[in-house]
Protein backbone atom coordinates (compact mmCIF):
# COMPACT_ATOMS: atom_id res chain seq x y z
CA UNK A 1 0.00 0.00 0.00
CA UNK A 2 1.40 3.40 -0.96
CA UNK A 3 2.15 5.97 1.74
CA UNK A 4 -0.54 8.65 2.28
CA UNK A 5 0.39 12.15 1.10
CA UNK A 6 -0.68 15.36 2.83
CA UNK A 7 -0.37 18.29 0.42
CA UNK A 8 -0.32 22.05 0.60
CA UNK A 9 -3.56 23.76 -0.46
CA UNK A 10 -2.88 26.89 -2.51
CA UNK A 11 -5.30 28.90 -4.64
CA UNK A 12 -7.95 26.19 -4.47
CA UNK A 13 -5.73 23.28 -5.52
CA UNK A 14 -3.48 20.76 -3.78
CA UNK A 15 0.25 21.09 -4.45
CA UNK A 16 3.51 19.46 -3.50
CA UNK A 17 6.40 21.48 -2.06
CA UNK A 18 10.16 21.61 -1.92
CA UNK A 19 10.34 18.19 -0.27
CA UNK A 20 8.65 15.81 2.15
CA UNK A 21 8.72 15.09 5.86
CA UNK A 22 7.32 12.14 7.82
CA UNK A 23 4.20 12.24 9.96
CA UNK A 24 4.32 9.71 12.77
CA UNK A 25 1.54 8.14 14.80
CA UNK A 26 1.97 9.23 18.46
CA UNK A 27 0.59 5.88 19.65
CA UNK A 28 3.37 3.76 18.14
CA UNK A 29 5.78 6.20 16.41
CA UNK A 30 5.17 4.59 13.02
CA UNK A 31 5.23 6.78 9.89
CA UNK A 32 1.74 6.83 8.36
CA UNK A 33 2.00 9.77 5.94
CA UNK A 34 4.38 12.05 4.13
CA UNK A 35 3.75 15.78 4.28
CA UNK A 36 4.68 18.21 1.52
CA UNK A 37 6.94 20.90 3.00
CA UNK A 38 6.28 24.33 1.54
CA UNK A 39 9.34 26.28 0.51
CA UNK A 40 9.51 30.02 -0.04
CA UNK A 41 8.11 29.56 -3.56
CA UNK A 42 4.96 27.85 -2.27
CA UNK A 43 4.45 30.27 0.62
CA UNK A 44 4.85 33.28 -1.67
CA UNK A 45 2.38 31.70 -4.11
CA UNK A 46 -0.13 31.21 -1.28
CA UNK A 47 0.21 34.83 -0.13
CA UNK A 48 -0.11 36.07 -3.71
CA UNK A 49 -3.24 33.95 -4.21
CA UNK A 50 -4.69 35.35 -0.99
CA UNK A 51 -3.92 38.89 -2.17
CA UNK A 52 -5.65 38.27 -5.53
CA UNK A 53 -8.71 36.81 -3.81
CA UNK A 54 -9.17 40.03 -1.84
CA UNK A 55 -9.69 41.84 -5.14
CA UNK A 56 -11.81 39.05 -6.61
CA UNK A 57 -15.32 37.80 -5.90
CA UNK A 58 -14.65 37.38 -2.16
CA UNK A 59 -13.90 41.07 -1.75
CA UNK A 60 -17.10 42.04 -3.58
CA UNK A 61 -19.46 39.82 -1.56
CA UNK A 62 -21.86 41.23 1.00
CA UNK A 63 -21.61 40.20 4.63
CA UNK A 64 -24.71 38.05 4.18
CA UNK A 65 -23.27 36.28 1.12
CA UNK A 66 -20.01 35.48 2.91
CA UNK A 67 -21.95 34.31 5.94
CA UNK A 68 -24.04 31.92 3.87
CA UNK A 69 -20.88 30.34 2.45
CA UNK A 70 -19.31 29.99 5.89
CA UNK A 71 -22.45 28.21 7.10
CA UNK A 72 -21.91 25.77 4.21
CA UNK A 73 -18.31 25.27 5.38
CA UNK A 74 -19.53 24.37 8.87
CA UNK A 75 -22.13 22.01 7.41
CA UNK A 76 -19.43 20.44 5.23
CA UNK A 77 -17.27 19.66 8.27
CA UNK A 78 -20.28 18.14 10.01
CA UNK A 79 -21.21 16.09 6.95
CA UNK A 80 -17.68 14.68 6.85
CA UNK A 81 -17.44 14.43 10.64
CA UNK A 82 -15.97 10.92 10.68
CA UNK A 83 -13.19 11.87 8.24
CA UNK A 84 -12.19 14.88 10.34
CA UNK A 85 -12.38 12.82 13.53
CA UNK A 86 -10.17 10.09 12.07
CA UNK A 87 -7.62 12.62 10.78
CA UNK A 88 -7.47 14.55 14.05
CA UNK A 89 -7.08 11.46 16.23
CA UNK A 90 -4.49 9.93 13.90
CA UNK A 91 -2.38 13.11 14.12
CA UNK A 92 -2.71 13.69 17.87
CA UNK A 93 -3.41 10.27 19.37
CA UNK A 94 -6.20 11.73 21.50
CA UNK A 95 -9.24 9.63 22.40
CA UNK A 96 -12.13 9.78 19.95
CA UNK A 97 -14.45 10.42 22.88
CA UNK A 98 -12.68 13.75 23.44
CA UNK A 99 -12.25 14.83 19.82
CA UNK A 100 -15.82 13.94 18.89
CA UNK A 101 -17.15 16.03 21.77
CA UNK A 102 -14.85 19.09 21.49
CA UNK A 103 -12.45 19.32 18.55
CA UNK A 104 -14.66 18.61 15.55
CA UNK A 105 -18.07 20.05 16.56
CA UNK A 106 -16.58 23.22 18.02
CA UNK A 107 -14.25 23.53 15.05
CA UNK A 108 -17.28 23.55 12.75
CA UNK A 109 -19.29 25.85 15.01
CA UNK A 110 -16.64 28.58 14.84
CA UNK A 111 -17.63 29.32 11.23
CA UNK A 112 -21.33 29.73 12.01
CA UNK A 113 -20.83 31.71 15.21
CA UNK A 114 -18.60 34.35 13.65
CA UNK A 115 -20.56 34.50 10.38
CA UNK A 116 -23.61 35.45 12.46
CA UNK A 117 -21.74 37.69 14.89
CA UNK A 118 -20.23 39.94 12.24
CA UNK A 119 -23.73 40.87 11.02
CA UNK A 120 -24.74 42.22 14.41
CA UNK A 121 -21.82 44.32 15.66
CA UNK A 122 -22.48 48.06 15.35
CA UNK A 123 -19.96 50.81 14.69
CA UNK A 124 -20.13 54.31 16.14
CA UNK A 125 -21.50 57.55 14.68
CA UNK A 126 -21.45 61.17 15.83
CA UNK A 127 -23.07 64.40 14.74
CA UNK A 128 -20.59 67.29 14.80
CA UNK A 129 -21.51 70.97 15.05
CA UNK A 130 -19.64 73.17 12.57
CA UNK A 131 -19.14 76.96 12.49
CA UNK A 132 -21.49 77.39 9.51
CA UNK A 133 -24.31 75.71 11.42
CA UNK A 134 -24.83 72.97 8.83
CA UNK A 135 -22.94 70.33 10.80
CA UNK A 136 -21.27 67.08 9.83
CA UNK A 137 -21.93 63.40 10.37
CA UNK A 138 -19.18 60.94 11.25
CA UNK A 139 -19.65 57.21 10.95
CA UNK A 140 -17.25 54.28 11.17
CA UNK A 141 -16.83 51.48 8.65
CA UNK A 142 -15.15 48.14 9.19
CA UNK A 143 -13.07 46.81 6.33
CA UNK A 144 -10.97 43.64 6.11
CA UNK A 145 -7.40 43.87 7.29
CA UNK A 146 -6.18 41.89 4.26
CA UNK A 147 -4.08 38.72 4.15
CA UNK A 148 -3.89 37.06 7.57
CA UNK A 149 -1.12 34.63 8.48
CA UNK A 150 -2.60 31.99 10.80
CA UNK A 151 -0.06 29.89 12.69
CA UNK A 152 -1.66 27.07 14.68
CA UNK A 153 -0.64 24.74 17.51
CA UNK A 154 -0.84 20.94 17.64
CA UNK A 155 -2.89 20.37 20.79
CA UNK A 156 -6.36 21.26 19.40
CA UNK A 157 -5.52 21.58 15.70
CA UNK A 158 -8.91 22.06 14.01
CA UNK A 159 -10.58 23.91 16.87
CA UNK A 160 -7.82 26.49 17.38
CA UNK A 161 -7.32 26.96 13.63
CA UNK A 162 -11.00 27.65 12.89
CA UNK A 163 -11.15 29.86 16.00
CA UNK A 164 -8.95 32.21 13.93
CA UNK A 165 -9.99 31.39 10.36
CA UNK A 166 -13.72 31.69 11.14
CA UNK A 167 -13.68 35.35 12.22
CA UNK A 168 -10.96 36.25 9.71
CA UNK A 169 -13.07 35.04 6.79
CA UNK A 170 -16.31 36.40 8.24
CA UNK A 171 -14.71 39.85 8.22
CA UNK A 172 -13.76 39.48 4.54
CA UNK A 173 -10.06 38.69 4.91
CA UNK A 174 -8.17 35.89 3.20
CA UNK A 175 -5.86 33.51 5.06
CA UNK A 176 -2.67 31.53 4.74
CA UNK A 177 -2.67 28.82 7.42
CA UNK A 178 0.52 27.21 8.69
CA UNK A 179 -0.58 24.27 10.86
CA UNK A 180 1.86 22.60 13.21
CA UNK A 181 4.10 20.09 11.46
CA UNK A 182 2.83 17.59 14.05
CA UNK A 183 -0.84 17.96 13.03
CA UNK A 184 -1.23 18.83 9.32
CA UNK A 185 -4.18 16.65 8.35
CA UNK A 186 -7.38 18.51 9.24
CA UNK A 187 -6.16 21.87 7.90
CA UNK A 188 -5.41 20.17 4.58
CA UNK A 189 -8.72 18.29 4.55
CA UNK A 190 -10.59 21.54 5.14
CA UNK A 191 -9.47 22.69 1.67
CA UNK A 192 -11.83 20.13 0.12
CA UNK A 193 -14.70 21.45 2.21
CA UNK A 194 -13.88 25.04 1.23
CA UNK A 195 -14.09 24.11 -2.47
CA UNK A 196 -17.34 22.19 -1.95
CA UNK A 197 -18.87 25.16 -0.11
CA UNK A 198 -18.04 27.60 -2.91
CA UNK A 199 -15.24 29.51 -1.18
CA UNK A 200 -13.34 31.22 -4.06
CA UNK A 201 -9.77 30.05 -4.77
CA UNK A 202 -7.13 31.86 -2.76
CA UNK A 203 -9.38 32.73 0.18
CA UNK A 204 -8.16 29.76 2.24
CA UNK A 205 -4.61 28.46 1.77
CA UNK A 206 -2.54 25.93 3.75
CA UNK A 207 1.25 25.64 3.77
CA UNK A 208 3.00 22.87 5.70
CA UNK A 209 6.39 22.94 7.31
CA UNK A 210 8.44 24.02 10.28
CA UNK A 211 9.48 27.37 11.79
CA UNK A 212 13.00 28.63 11.09
CA UNK A 213 14.03 28.47 7.41
CA UNK A 214 10.72 26.85 6.55
CA UNK A 215 7.06 27.73 6.01
CA UNK A 216 6.67 29.57 9.33
CA UNK A 217 9.57 31.94 8.74
CA UNK A 218 8.67 32.45 5.07
CA UNK A 219 5.12 33.38 6.03
CA UNK A 220 6.01 35.81 8.81
CA UNK A 221 8.70 37.50 6.70
CA UNK A 222 6.44 38.03 3.66
CA UNK A 223 5.70 41.78 3.32
CA UNK A 224 2.26 41.14 1.78
CA UNK A 225 0.93 39.55 4.98
CA UNK A 226 -1.10 42.21 6.77
CA UNK A 227 -1.42 40.58 10.20
CA UNK A 228 -0.35 37.40 11.98
CA UNK A 229 -2.26 35.47 14.62
CA UNK A 230 -0.52 32.73 16.57
CA UNK A 231 -1.28 30.29 19.36
CA UNK A 232 1.67 28.42 20.81
CA UNK A 233 4.71 28.71 23.03
CA UNK A 234 5.99 32.06 24.26
CA UNK A 235 9.42 31.78 22.64
CA UNK A 236 7.90 31.31 19.17
CA UNK A 237 5.49 34.18 19.79
CA UNK A 238 8.43 36.47 20.53
CA UNK A 239 10.08 35.47 17.23
CA UNK A 240 6.84 36.17 15.31
CA UNK A 241 6.52 39.56 16.97
CA UNK A 242 10.11 40.40 16.10
CA UNK A 243 9.60 39.31 12.47
CA UNK A 244 6.62 41.64 12.13
CA UNK A 245 8.22 44.67 13.75
CA UNK A 246 9.83 45.91 10.56
CA UNK A 247 6.46 45.86 8.80
CA UNK A 248 4.62 47.54 11.74
CA UNK A 249 2.40 44.47 11.48
CA UNK A 250 -0.27 43.75 14.10
CA UNK A 251 0.00 40.44 15.91
CA UNK A 252 -2.39 38.50 18.11
CA UNK A 253 -0.55 36.09 20.38
CA UNK A 254 -2.02 33.48 22.72
CA UNK A 255 1.00 31.96 24.39
CA UNK A 256 2.04 29.71 27.26
CA UNK A 257 0.75 29.48 30.78
CA UNK A 258 1.48 28.12 34.23
CA UNK A 259 -2.10 28.26 35.38
CA UNK A 260 -3.15 28.02 39.05
CA UNK A 261 -6.24 26.53 40.62
CA UNK A 262 -7.24 27.74 44.08
CA UNK A 263 -9.38 25.39 46.18
CA UNK A 264 -10.84 26.94 49.34
CA UNK A 265 -11.97 24.81 52.27
CA UNK A 266 -15.60 25.75 51.61
CA UNK A 267 -15.48 24.44 48.03
CA UNK A 268 -17.74 21.67 46.85
CA UNK A 269 -14.97 19.07 46.65
CA UNK A 270 -16.88 16.87 44.20
CA UNK A 271 -16.95 19.80 41.73
CA UNK A 272 -13.37 20.79 42.48
CA UNK A 273 -12.01 17.27 41.96
CA UNK A 274 -13.97 16.77 38.72
CA UNK A 275 -12.86 20.15 37.36
CA UNK A 276 -9.23 19.74 38.38
CA UNK A 277 -9.12 16.24 36.91
CA UNK A 278 -10.09 17.72 33.54
CA UNK A 279 -7.89 20.80 33.82
CA UNK A 280 -4.79 18.78 34.74
CA UNK A 281 -5.22 15.65 32.62
CA UNK A 282 -7.59 16.31 29.68
CA UNK A 283 -5.90 15.94 26.28
CA UNK A 284 -2.96 14.40 28.16
CA UNK A 285 -2.35 17.79 29.79
CA UNK A 286 -1.67 19.42 26.44
CA UNK A 287 -4.01 22.39 26.93
CA UNK A 288 -2.73 25.96 27.22
CA UNK A 289 -5.48 26.64 29.77
CA UNK A 290 -4.63 23.55 31.82
CA UNK A 291 -3.79 23.58 35.51
CA UNK A 292 -0.25 22.74 36.61
CA UNK A 293 -0.29 24.51 40.02
CA UNK A 294 -3.01 23.61 42.52
CA UNK A 295 -3.29 25.48 45.83
CA UNK A 296 -5.58 23.82 48.40
CA UNK A 297 -6.57 25.33 51.75
CA UNK A 298 -4.97 23.28 54.51
CA UNK A 299 -8.11 21.83 56.20
CA UNK A 300 -9.04 19.95 53.01
CA UNK A 301 -5.53 19.45 51.59
CA UNK A 302 -5.05 15.79 52.51
CA UNK A 303 -8.53 14.80 51.31
CA UNK A 304 -8.09 16.67 48.04
CA UNK A 305 -4.72 15.04 47.31
CA UNK A 306 -6.07 11.56 48.09
CA UNK A 307 -9.16 12.02 45.91
CA UNK A 308 -7.22 13.50 42.97
CA UNK A 309 -4.81 10.56 43.23
CA UNK A 310 -7.74 8.14 43.03
CA UNK A 311 -9.09 9.97 40.00
CA UNK A 312 -5.74 10.03 38.19
CA UNK A 313 -5.17 6.34 38.78
CA UNK A 314 -8.62 5.57 37.37
CA UNK A 315 -7.81 7.17 34.01
CA UNK A 316 -7.79 4.65 31.16
CA UNK A 317 -4.76 5.09 28.93
CA UNK A 318 -5.16 3.86 25.36
CA UNK A 319 -5.38 4.48 21.65
CA UNK A 320 -8.12 6.63 20.06
CA UNK A 321 -10.23 3.57 19.16
CA UNK A 322 -9.83 1.74 22.46
CA UNK A 323 -13.21 1.46 24.22
CA UNK A 324 -13.28 3.46 27.43
CA UNK A 325 -9.90 5.12 26.87
CA UNK A 326 -9.89 8.70 28.16
CA UNK A 327 -6.19 9.54 27.95
CA UNK A 328 -3.98 9.11 24.91
CA UNK A 329 -0.27 9.66 24.33
CA UNK A 330 1.54 12.95 24.06
CA UNK A 331 1.79 14.34 20.54
CA UNK A 332 5.33 13.10 19.79
CA UNK A 333 8.38 11.33 21.15
CA UNK A 334 10.13 14.71 21.24
CA UNK A 335 7.46 16.16 23.52
CA UNK A 336 7.50 12.97 25.61
CA UNK A 337 11.22 13.51 26.24
CA UNK A 338 10.52 17.08 27.42
CA UNK A 339 7.76 16.03 29.82
CA UNK A 340 9.77 13.09 31.17
CA UNK A 341 12.70 15.44 31.81
CA UNK A 342 10.44 17.36 34.23
CA UNK A 343 9.30 14.11 35.82
CA UNK A 344 12.97 13.29 36.46
CA UNK A 345 13.68 16.82 37.68
CA UNK A 346 10.81 16.68 40.18
CA UNK A 347 12.17 13.45 41.62
CA UNK A 348 15.70 14.87 41.81
CA UNK A 349 14.40 17.95 43.64
CA UNK A 350 12.81 15.75 46.28
CA UNK A 351 9.15 16.04 45.31
CA UNK A 352 6.71 13.59 46.86
CA UNK A 353 5.38 11.59 43.92
CA UNK A 354 1.73 11.02 44.83
CA UNK A 355 1.16 9.00 41.67
CA UNK A 356 2.76 8.46 38.28
CA UNK A 357 6.13 9.91 37.39
CA UNK A 358 7.08 7.65 34.51
CA UNK A 359 5.92 5.71 31.46
CA UNK A 360 2.86 3.46 31.77
CA UNK A 361 2.77 -0.19 30.82
CA UNK A 362 1.36 -0.51 27.31
CA UNK A 363 1.14 -3.43 24.84
CA UNK A 364 4.36 -4.23 22.98
CA UNK A 365 2.91 -2.88 19.72
CA UNK A 366 2.64 0.57 21.36
CA UNK A 367 5.98 0.55 23.16
CA UNK A 368 7.50 3.17 20.85
CA UNK A 369 4.59 5.58 21.39
CA UNK A 370 4.76 8.88 23.30
CA UNK A 371 3.11 7.60 26.48
CA UNK A 372 3.49 9.14 29.95
CA UNK A 373 1.71 8.55 33.24
CA UNK A 374 -0.67 11.09 34.77
CA UNK A 375 1.41 12.50 37.60
CA UNK A 376 0.77 14.39 40.84
CA UNK A 377 3.43 15.88 43.11
CA UNK A 378 3.51 17.60 46.47
CA UNK A 379 6.31 18.97 48.62
CA UNK A 380 8.10 21.44 46.35
CA UNK A 381 8.50 25.17 46.98
CA UNK A 382 7.06 27.91 44.77
CA UNK A 383 10.54 28.70 43.41
CA UNK A 384 10.96 25.20 41.95
CA UNK A 385 11.14 24.90 38.13
CA UNK A 386 8.24 22.43 38.46
CA UNK A 387 6.20 25.36 39.78
CA UNK A 388 7.53 28.04 37.43
CA UNK A 389 8.03 26.46 33.98
CA UNK A 390 5.30 25.27 31.63
CA UNK A 391 5.50 21.47 31.30
CA UNK A 392 2.45 20.87 29.05
CA UNK A 393 1.87 17.34 30.17
CA UNK A 394 -0.63 15.42 32.36
CA UNK A 395 0.76 16.61 35.67
CA UNK A 396 0.22 19.02 38.52
CA UNK A 397 1.78 20.00 41.84
CA UNK A 398 -0.52 20.48 44.85
CA UNK A 399 0.47 22.89 47.64
CA UNK A 400 -1.32 23.79 50.88
CA UNK A 401 -2.18 27.39 51.82
CA UNK A 402 -3.56 29.06 54.95
CA UNK A 403 -5.25 32.33 53.99
CA UNK A 404 -6.66 34.30 51.08
CA UNK A 405 -3.98 36.98 50.85
CA UNK A 406 -1.24 34.37 50.85
CA UNK A 407 -2.72 32.30 48.03
CA UNK A 408 -3.48 35.32 45.83
CA UNK A 409 0.16 36.42 46.07
CA UNK A 410 1.45 32.91 45.38
CA UNK A 411 -0.89 32.30 42.44
CA UNK A 412 0.10 35.60 40.84
CA UNK A 413 3.83 35.02 41.38
CA UNK A 414 4.53 33.89 37.81
CA UNK A 415 5.68 35.40 34.53
CA UNK A 416 2.56 33.96 32.88
CA UNK A 417 -1.02 35.19 33.10
CA UNK A 418 -3.36 33.09 31.00
CA UNK A 419 -6.01 31.42 33.17
CA UNK A 420 -7.02 30.59 36.72
CA UNK A 421 -9.69 28.44 38.38
CA UNK A 422 -11.22 29.33 41.76
CA UNK A 423 -13.23 26.80 43.74
CA UNK A 424 -15.41 28.16 46.56
CA UNK A 425 -19.08 28.24 47.51
CA UNK A 426 -18.66 31.76 48.98
CA UNK A 427 -19.75 34.12 46.20
CA UNK A 428 -18.26 37.21 47.85
CA UNK A 429 -14.86 35.51 48.09
CA UNK A 430 -15.14 34.21 44.52
CA UNK A 431 -15.69 37.69 43.08
CA UNK A 432 -13.14 39.31 45.41
CA UNK A 433 -10.37 36.85 44.48
CA UNK A 434 -11.28 36.80 40.78
CA UNK A 435 -10.83 40.57 40.56
CA UNK A 436 -7.28 40.27 41.84
CA UNK A 437 -6.06 37.48 39.58
CA UNK A 438 -3.52 38.66 37.01
CA UNK A 439 -4.89 36.46 34.23
CA UNK A 440 -6.90 36.93 31.07
CA UNK A 441 -9.46 34.28 32.10
CA UNK A 442 -10.80 33.37 35.51
CA UNK A 443 -13.16 30.44 36.04
CA UNK A 444 -15.20 30.11 39.22
CA UNK A 445 -16.40 26.59 40.05
CA UNK A 446 -15.79 25.51 36.45
CA UNK A 447 -13.05 25.08 33.87
CA UNK A 448 -12.98 25.43 30.06
CA UNK A 449 -16.54 26.75 30.02
CA UNK A 450 -16.50 29.18 27.09
CA UNK A 451 -18.99 31.73 25.81
CA UNK A 452 -17.47 32.63 22.42
CA UNK A 453 -18.76 36.20 22.70
CA UNK A 454 -16.38 36.91 25.59
CA UNK A 455 -12.72 38.04 25.48
CA UNK A 456 -10.10 35.29 25.34
CA UNK A 457 -6.37 35.84 25.79
CA UNK A 458 -3.53 36.20 28.26
CA UNK A 459 -1.56 38.83 30.13
CA UNK A 460 2.15 39.05 30.98
CA UNK A 461 4.10 36.51 28.89
CA UNK A 462 0.90 34.65 28.03
CA UNK A 463 0.05 36.86 25.10
CA UNK A 464 -1.05 40.07 23.46
CA UNK A 465 -4.57 40.91 22.37
CA UNK A 466 -7.94 39.26 22.79
CA UNK A 467 -10.05 36.98 20.62
CA UNK A 468 -13.73 36.14 20.86
CA UNK A 469 -16.83 38.16 20.05
CA UNK A 470 -16.24 41.76 19.05
CA UNK A 471 -12.61 41.40 20.13
CA UNK A 472 -11.90 39.05 17.19
CA UNK A 473 -13.55 41.51 14.83
CA UNK A 474 -11.36 44.31 16.16
CA UNK A 475 -8.24 42.37 15.24
CA UNK A 476 -9.42 41.17 11.82
CA UNK A 477 -10.75 44.53 10.62
CA UNK A 478 -9.55 48.10 10.18
CA UNK A 479 -11.88 50.86 11.32
CA UNK A 480 -12.23 53.82 8.97
CA UNK A 481 -14.02 57.01 9.96
CA UNK A 482 -16.11 58.72 7.28
CA UNK A 483 -16.79 62.43 7.89
CA UNK A 484 -19.63 63.87 5.77
CA UNK A 485 -20.02 67.66 5.74
CA UNK A 486 -23.71 68.53 5.62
Amino acid sequence: MSMAKILNFIDGTYREGKGWFDKRNPCNNEVFAQVAEAGKTEVDAAVAAARRALRGPWGKMTVAERGAILHKVADGITRRFDEFLEAECRDTGKPKSLASHIDIPRGAANFKIFADLVKNVPTESFVLDTPDGAGAVNYALRRPKGVIGVICPWNLPLLLMTWKVGPALACGNTVVVKPSEETPSTAALLGEVMNEAGVPPGVYNVVHGFGPDSAGEFLTSNPDVNAVTFTGETRTGAAIMKAGAGFIRPVSLELGGKNPAIVFADADLDKAIEGTMRSAFANCGQVCLGTERVYVERPVFDEFVARLKTGAEALVIGTPDEPGANMGPLVSREHQAKVLSYYEKAQALGATIVTGGGIPMVPAALAEGAWVEPTIWTGLGDDSPIMREEIFGPCCHISPFDDEEEVIARANDTEYGLACAIWTENSSRANRVAARMETGLVWVNSWFLRDLRTPFGGSKRSGIGREGGVHSLEFYTELSNVCVKL
